[in-house]
């Protein structure tokens, strides 16, 4: 278990540091990714904070992660990722797990031993998609980063812990909205070892969709591929397994392995190669 003498920000500093790899808000839109960052870390809840804990909480460390090209891509890029994060109270800026993103500035709005709810603005860290990344998606543009509002919500209940997301383009990019649930279960054989795993699933807007997956009459004009209009719907399905080592009193290492399925209109565009897609990395992070 993990050591309740510790105040519950410290704990939730830590689950960013478990979490803290893989990444990506929705950022960068390997849904997959970003949803580890909360499978991986989601934070043990087990008091409220001491009276004389300090309010300021740090986490600094990085991760590899190996990841599909796109959404629907066959084939896979390796990105190296920080995860640096500071929190005072109720506010954090970085990386935050219940906000599932490397670069977020929020406040949880309430908190108590079960519930945390917050808000924060996000920005994707790695660049969502780019015609150089593979030659099937020559013609079809970048997809840029953005800036999103989010709001989030994590209930934990013994070893349970179900997070629902809402998070949607601030910055007029076409990035559309998405919302998000995934529901975890946790098992500790050791006091030093976390073992996560459960299921989860995305919805994604018309605009989200339109954006990754369809193609329009000059994207096909220019890459060859067929037409395609996506509309809003389920988008994915999947499956975390996650593990995290506290190897001393602040260091942490871990590992994530994603497996999504593509599902509706991300399934059946002509830019997707691959309905299945899996995430994996490995992690580690100092907390002070």
């Amino acid at each position: 278990m993990i050591d309740v003498s510790k105040p519950l920000v410290m704990k939730v500093v830590a689950g960013s540091a478990l979490s803290m790899f893989a990444v990506a808000a929705m950022a960068d839109d390997t849904l997959g990714l970003s949803e580890s960052l909360y499978s991986i870390g989601a934070p043990e809840i087990t008091q409220a904070p001491a009276a004389n804990a300090s309010p300021w909480h740090f986490s600094v460390g990085g991760g590899v992660v190996n990841m599909p090209k796109f959404p629907g891509s066959s084939g896979t890029k390796w990105e190296a990722v920080p995860t640096v994060s500071a929190s005072y109270d109720r506010f954090f800026i970085g990386a935050n797990p219940d906000a599932a993103s490397l670069l977020s500035l929020g406040a949880y709005l309430y908190r108590d031993s079960n519930w945390r709810i917050g808000a924060a603005v996000t920005y994707d860290f790695i660049q969502p998609r780019s015609e150089s990344d593979d030659s099937r998606l020559r013609g079809l543009g970048d997809v840029k980063r953005t800036a999103h509002a989010e709001l989030f919500g994590v209930y934990t209940y013994q070893f349970i812990s179900a997070r629902a997301s809402v998070l949607t383009d601030i910055a007029g990019n076409d990035r559309g909205t998405v919302a998000t649930f995934d529901l975890m279960g946790r098992y500790q054989p050791i006091p030093q070892l976390t073992l996560t795993a459960g299921p989860g699933l995305t919805w994604a807007s018309s605009k989200y969709n339109e954006t990754y997956f369809g193609v329009t009459s000059e994207q096909s004009a220019r890459s060859g591929l067929p037409t395609f209009s996506a509309g809003s719907g389920l988008n994915q399905l999947r499956f975390s397994i996650n593990g995290a080592y506290r190897i001393a009193t602040h260091w942490n290492v871990g590992a994530s392995v994603s497996l999504a399925w593509l599902r509706g209109d991300a399934s059946d565009s002509p830019i997707t190669e691959k309905t299945s897609q899996i995430t994996y990395g490995l992690f580690a992070n100092y907390l002070f």
